[in-house]
């Protein structure tokens, strides 16, 4: 009886004697290791295994920066005694987006007196728990902070404000209209401020750019170098933006090298703008530019403005023509070298010589793109969706042959109509989905095609000199691939009731389908992948391929694939969800998406999911279905549906998801909704900003900042 088990007992002894014991290995290779475990597992779980590991655990190289913004587990108490054990130890703090912890937790915080960088954006925190906490941090020199309603700067203490003076970095997030801390901070060489303020508050009053007018103090911009605005849609954003501007157009800073200002729509120039870009075209060099389109369109600004060694450029959205690039911004084909990030996003003239008598649809002139090309030959970041960019059918002067010559990039965003053959385009006949309307009219049945398993199936489907597939082979290090359609709009935009219509695609991309997303699988170190809008999707074979070869996928977003009226890759998606094993975040959006049993069977293969988004007109789900899925992946903390349910189904869903996994999960976010109805906008603004900005809303986002922006 007791014969078996000393047999296996022996044998595991033999395999360990045999085995290598981790604690053998050197404290230089354990503190790699360790440094991928989360600082709140090493201080309060791991150091507790043995005498080793916990000296090795409370090593400067792991206490010095605190990352706890991507820390779903981490909750007020953990906190509290991650602070009490190695507050002193801590120079960097990173609380960004941890929007469930309550606002109490900050009172933790003044525990770490070395503090030099706090990241709080997203974290609730009041003036006088902002006030209290600062008045401790004597050597903070960069701070992260929301100014929601009801903040008040006369709270704050003397010692505060001490603090605030020798701030030099202030990332400030606007939810109403407000200085915030800025006129605080005397010294600031870096200021990001992001406006986030909607035109009407909760009661359905109308709200004013002009509350802030009555703050006696005004913000000190002596010695800035850098100055970054990112506005949400909405008239008040842009009224007090122009409030923070005015400061800065009486007198521009001597050491200014970065002027960047996102806003969409429109965004018009006024006297007191015109004035700052001329103050800067005599007096600054920049390294990095961003305007509003308006401030550029039909002006002769770029070519006053001086560069010194630009690392950013962003026009997007602007009428810049390819003339006009070349000439005034890379100064007729001078080496820039140095830039590394460019978003030409939205721009529809950039690679043509003139934008006077062109139409959108017209070929491009590859010269201008082989200029920008070999002066820009450092390029790692690169945008040119939202537009039509069809190459002509010159041999060798494809826009994909072009870009493959930038053997830097780790990011790309391109139209679909970009990447087509225009020989296989001119030659094809029309396939079974191009002769389907791209509309949500009458449902066409069309037969389920069985698609190829691998790889080499795939290629053999492929013409030889597909210039797409050899582009996608000569950027094996790409991280980020966005292929939109150029007439593409999400069915949910931001601040808007849903769309109810979406635009045909362009004539250009109707060729484009399974083998160009096949050719996407040679990406080996593929982290995000966008497609949006390809029409020619008959089965989503290339899916399949892409989960099988691109291991480090993290973030994946499909939206319009194929026919409108029928989801048909839904098998392939669902193998391909199968080895997806480090997929993260998922956003699915698409009419007539039925989010049943079979899609959240095999959804729940992706252990590492932390969140999903699902966007369908007309779409259904199975609430059984997501209780099991939610049930079975344990990392699910944010459970966005926006589909064609009632009201009813929705809510008792929502509160059955909430009721059952809240306690376990405390970061949990689950918001499931009709997409139709007409209070959507008001359920949209109570998501947290982290989920809204980097998955809910759809958008592209290569190039979108420049790299490295904050920390």
């Amino acid at each position: 009886f007791l014969s078996p088990p000393q047999e296996i007992v022996s044998g595991e002894s033999e395999e360990e004697s045999n085995g290598v014991n981790l604690m053998e290995f050197s404290d230089e290779i354990l503190l790699h290791i360790l440094s991928y475990v989360p600082c709140t597992d090493l201080v309060l779980n791991v150091r507790r295994t043995c005498r080793k590991l916990a000296t090795l655990c409370l090593d400067k190289s792991l206490t010095h920066t605190v990352l706890l913004q991507k820390d779903y587990k981490v909750n007020k108490d953990k906190v509290k005694q991650l602070m009490r054990d190695i507050g002193k130890e801590i120079y960097q703090l990173n609380m960004a987006g941890c929007y469930w912890l309550p606002s109490s937790t900050v009172d933790h915080v003044t525990r770490c007196k070395n503090l030099v960088k706090l990241n709080l954006s997203g974290c609730h925190v009041t003036s006088l728990r902002l006030s209290k906490m600062l008045s401790t941090l004597q050597h903070l020199r960069s701070l992260a902070i929301d100014v929601n309603p009801g903040f008040d700067a006369s709270q704050l203490s003397s010692e505060c404000k001490a603090t605030l003076s020798r701030v030099l970095e202030l990332k400030q997030t606007l939810y109403t209209p407000s200085y915030g801390v800025v006129p605080c901070c005397t010294s600031l060489e870096k200021l990001l401020l992001y406006f986030e303020i909607l035109d009407r508050s909760r009661e359905g009053f109308l709200l004013s750019g002009q509350l802030m007018v009555g703050e006696s103090n005004v913000p000190h911009y002596q010695n800035l170098r850098v100055f970054y605005a990112r506005l949400a849609p909405g008239y008040v954003n842009q009224e007090v933006v122009r409030l923070y501007l005015a400061v800065l157009s009486d007198r521009t800073p001597e050491n200014l090298h970065a002027f960047l200002i996102s806003a969409p729509g429109s965004f018009a120039e006024t006297g007191a703008t015109k004035n700052l870009l001329d103050s800067m075209a005599r007096n600054v060099r920049l390294d990095a530019l961003q305007l509003p389109k308006a401030w550029i369109n039909g002006s002769g600004l770029l070519q006053h403005l001086k560069f010194n060694n630009p690392f950013y450029f962003s026009f997007s959205r602007c009428t810049l023509s390819g003339g006009h690039l070349i000439q005034r911004v890379i100064n007729g084909g001078k080496d820039l070298k140095s830039l590394t990030s460019l978003n030409l996003s939205g721009c529809v003239h950039c690679l043509a010589p003139e934008s006077l008598f062109r139409k959108a649809e017209d070929d491009i002139d590859s010269s201008i793109l082989e200029s920008l090309v070999m002066s820009c030959c450092n390029l790692r970041h690169l945008n040119l969706s939202a537009a039509h960019h069809h190459s002509s059918e010159s041999i060798g002067n494809h826009l994909c042959q072009l870009l493959s010559r930038l053997k830097h990039l780790l990011s790309l965003a391109l139209p679909v109509c970009s990447i087509t053959d225009v020989a296989a385009n001119v030659e094809k006949p029309p396939t079974a989905s191009n002769l389907v309307p791209q509309t949500f009219g009458r449902k066409v049945r069309i037969g389920v095609q069985t698609y190829p398993r691998n790889l080499a199936d795939q290629a053999n489907q492929k013409i030889e000199s597909s210039v797409f597939w050899a582009l996608m082979g000569s950027l094996r290090f790409l991280e980020t691939l966005e292929i939109i359609g150029s007439s593409f709009s999400s069915a949910m935009p931001r601040n808007e009731p849903a769309i109810r219509n979406s635009l045909p695609p362009c004539v250009r991309a109707q060729s484009v389908g399974d083998s160009e997303v096949a050719a996407i699988s040679q990406l080996t170190y593929l982290q995000s992948l966008t497609l949006a809008q390809l029409p020619n999707i008959l089965t989503g074979s290339g899916l399949v391929n892409i989960g099988l070869q691109c291991q480090h996928l993290r973030t994946l977003s499909l939206a319009n694939l194929g026919m409108m009226g029928k989801v048909v890759y839904m098998s392939a998606l669902m193998d391909m969800l199968k080895h997806c094993k480090c997929l993260r975040d998922l956003r699915l959006e698409q009419p007539y998406f039925c989010a049943g049993a079979q899609f959240f069977q095999a959804l729940s293969n992706c252990s590492s999911l932390q969140r999903l988004c699902i966007v369908s007109r007309s779409g259904t789900l199975q609430s059984d279905a997501v209780m099991s899925f939610m049930a079975n992946c344990l990392e699910v903390i944010m459970c966005h549906m926006f589909m064609g349910e009632s009201l009813t189904v929705c809510k008792n869903l929502q509160q059955s998801i909430v009721r059952s996994f809240q306690a376990d999960r405390p970061a949990l976010n689950v918001v499931i909704f009709p997409l139709l109805h007409e209070d959507l906008t008001e359920v949209i603004r109570d998501v947290p900003m982290r989920h809204l900005d980097e998955i809910t809303l759809f958008k592209s986002r290569v190039a979108e900042e420049p790299p490295n922006l904050w920390w």
